[in-house]
């Protein structure tokens, strides 16, 4: 399983379209008693990734600004940025309950379950430049998908306490999720020029040679259709966000015209 060395970074590669890759291992049996205090474990993982994400706010912004002038990241800005977005997914996985081994508190840890091969490459910098603008398409699609799994998590949550394992059409649409979410992080963070794609697996890799359970990641029906689901419930979900907080606002501007002075 191949994965970015943290510390030993490989130089930049001519070729920015690489996409970043997640390998996770097949679903196998978890324990219930993680299952059921799954999110409350995380906890501590969620508080370390606040502070770490801070900071890496302000890494980015000098990555950025770095990235025009060299056309690439600088070494330790990289590495910071590349250890963050692993320690990101590898705890996005285990929460998401696509595997019941528990993360360990650090960028660098190649004997886990979950890995993620992504290489800081070569950038265009007018692509540099216009980064916020054409992030904003993925980013909708993340935002959606992502809203959608925390939408029907609850099921998930039980099915998989149940049965003792995640099913597959659930660990194939939670895969795909987790993937795209990293994808579009190293796109954001400027690891990687290639664009987030195939959220609906790599049909199109089928005879490469399977390297994990999501590399290449090969969905089922079901698993695509819970994609759908997932997005569909996202947008549902952000259309009622939206009409509350419009209703919110009418309710709020009536009743301060109607608590003026009366005349």
């Amino acid at each position: 399983m191949a994965q970015q060395q943290l510390w030993a970074p490989p130089p930049p590669m001519p070729n920015g379209e690489v996409l970043p890759e997640l390998d996770v291992p097949a679903p196998a049996a978890q324990r219930r008693w993680t299952v059921l205090l799954r999110w409350l474990l995380a906890i501590p993982h969620y508080i370390v990734l606040a502070v770490l994400g801070f900071v890496g706010f302000f890494v980015v912004v000098a990555g950025w600004f770095a990235a025009l002038v060299l056309g690439r990241l600088p070494g330790p800005i990289a590495r910071y940025l590349t250890g963050l977005l692993i320690y990101q997914t590898r705890v996005s996985a285990y929460s998401m309950l696509l595997v019941d081994q528990y993360p360990p508190f650090a960028f660098d840890a190649p004997g886990y379950t979950v890995q993620v091969d992504v290489r800081p490459a070569e950038l265009n910098r007018l692509a540099v430049l216009f980064r916020l603008i054409l992030m904003i398409p993925a980013g909708i699609v993340q935002s959606l998908v992502t809203t959608g799994w925390y939408v029907v998590a609850l099921v998930i949550w039980i099915v998989t306490l149940v049965l003792g394992r995640l099913p597959e059409p659930a660990f194939g649409a939670t895969a795909a999720t987790v993937r795209f979410a990293m994808r579009f992080g190293a796109y954001a963070s400027m690891l990687t020029a290639a664009y987030p794609k195939r959220l609906f697996g790599d049909e199109s890799l089928a005879l490469a040679e399977r390297r994990s359970a999501s590399r290449p990641l090969l969905l089922s029906t079901g698993a695509k259709v819970l994609v759908v689901v997932f997005l569909v419930l996202g947008l549902a979900n952000s259309a009622w966000s939206s009409a509350v907080n419009s209703g919110n606002n009418s309710n709020s501007t009536t009743a301060t015209t109607g608590a003026g002075p009366a005349h």
